[in-house]
């Protein structure tokens, strides 16, 4: 049956392969499912309703990429536009956390319309191949750097970042960022030794390490500045409470809804989603070595409608934007080749709603390891890059530097297309330069004008 359906044999894996790949990329994910009702719960919804929609959501996201495009690339509600639906339209513009759903199910139909029409396969294409070696090198930076923060390795300083202080707050910040150090080099001796499931054995093993820290009295709960127990715990969750935000995406009585306002927030919406997917799936695919000699992927289409039947399913259920994760990366890197991979996490996403104590235990420190180490594996890309063109090579750099300083996938393409267009315009190649770039170049500069 898995063979029929998913081609294993074609893509050289196995069951127990894709299953590993499934279970990293669910773990490296299942923060969203602690993170994300804790975002969006600041625009009034209920935080029990919103895990379960996040849960509901990736599930379906992952299936759907699952059977229409059998990729192993999972999706959820993504971080950034969850603080932006929650902070800024919400927050900020005032506008009920019903009305700003029905801007995200707005934004899913037109990417499903925009996917079934080729506009979403044709921008894919349209980007260069060099350009999109420099996507990879950037999501690898960036989901290291993720990663680095997740575990408290970097932090805050005058100088924007700087390694943490281990001593400062052992009990809590330091031995996290300690548990997460080793939790890296397991998993990097785990994969030199080429032991299967590295990235999956060395989370636990991190996760385990901090259960003994806590009940050792090294590691400390402060609930206050965020460390939790470690050790799960059941709890009275209403898993009824679904109720409270599904469909109410069309419940905008008495919204005073601005219809200029309200097309800004829906193309805000799209501008970005479109970006980072795109941006992910380039990364994600060029790691998994699916692209073609042209630098294109199969089965697109049916990868971007997946994540926009996604997002307006996602809506409907009660949570923002949901989106194909860079986390999928780290499944990829365990081996994951097919859609099976994605259908394991969309179970665990569902099996999720019963175990949400669980799963939601897991600490950021034994996940960052995986991250970290994914962002290597993502970088070996940079050697891929032509450097004796410049023309090709610059832009590739300034793209991939961008995304991790600018913690955003989607503005590091933007910087990207418009640097490649300005500098082999000027340059005399411009015969390279196809159609649909100059679009997008013109695009992003109205966006930086007006959004």
């Amino acid at each position: 049956m898995f063979e029929k359906q998913f081609k294993l044999k074609e893509n050289h894996t196995t069951v127990r392969t894709e299953a590993v790949a499934g279970v990293t990329t669910f773990m490296t994910m299942a923060y969203i499912l602690a993170v994300n009702p804790s975002i969006l719960s600041a625009s009034g919804m209920d935080s029990n309703a919103i895990l379960m929609a996040t849960a509901l959501a990736a599930c379906i996201g992952c299936f759907a990429m699952a059977l229409l495009a059998n990729y192993p690339f999972a999706l959820a509600p993504g971080l950034g536009l969850n603080a932006y639906f929650a902070y800024t339209v919400c927050g900020t513009m005032g506008y009920s956390w019903q009305a700003a759903l029905l801007a995200v199910f707005v934004e899913g139909l037109i990417f499903i319309v925009l996917s079934l029409t080729n506009v979403r396969e044709a921008i894919f294409n349209a980007i260069p191949l060099q350009l999109k070696k420099g996507v990879s090198v950037g999501i690898g930076l960036f989901i290291a750097f993720i990663g680095l923060q997740n575990a408290k390795l970097v932090v805050d300083s005058a100088t924007l970042v700087t390694i943490v202080d281990f001593t400062e707050n052992f009990n809590t910040v330091g031995i996290g960022a300690l548990l997460a150090v080793i939790g890296l080099l397991l998993i990097s001796i785990l994969y030199v030794k080429k032991i299967k499931g590295s990235i999956l054995i060395g989370i636990f093993v991190t996760w385990i390490l901090g259960i003994l820290c806590q009940l050792t009295g090294i590691y400390q709960i402060d609930i206050e500045n965020g460390f939790y127990s470690l050790i799960p715990s059941w709890s009275n969750f209403d898993i009824t409470a679904i109720r409270l935000t599904f469909g109410q995406c069309f419940n905008l009585a008495g919204a005073n809804i601005h219809i200029i306002d309200f097309i800004v927030i829906i193309c805000s919406f799209l501008f970005v989603d479109m970006f980072d997917t795109l941006g992910t799936l380039i990364g994600v695919a060029n790691k998994a070595d699916m692209l073609d000699d042209n630098g294109k992927l199969p089965r697109i289409k049916q990868a971007l409608l997946a994540d926009a039947i996604a997002t307006s399913a996602g809506a409907v259920l009660g949570t923002s934007t949901t989106t194909t994760f860079v986390e999928s990366s780290s499944g990829v890197a365990e081996g994951g080749r097919t859609g099976l991979a994605s259908i394991v996490t969309g179970f665990l996403f569902l099996l999720s709603i019963f175990l949400a104590p669980v799963f939601t235990t897991i600490p950021s420190f034994a996940t960052a390891p995986a991250l970290i180490f994914v962002g290597f594996l993502m970088i070996s890309a940079v050697v891929e890059i032509d450097f004796d063109d410049l023309t090709e090579a610059i832009p590739a750099y300034l793209c991939l530097i961008a995304m991790p300083l600018t913690y955003s996938i989607s503005e590091g393409i933007a910087v990207g297309v418009i640097s490649y267009v300005v500098i082999n315009l000027i340059c005399g190649k411009s015969k390279k330069i196809t159609p649909l770039m100059y679009v997008l170049a013109v695009l992003f500069v109205l966006k930086y004008i007006f959004l």
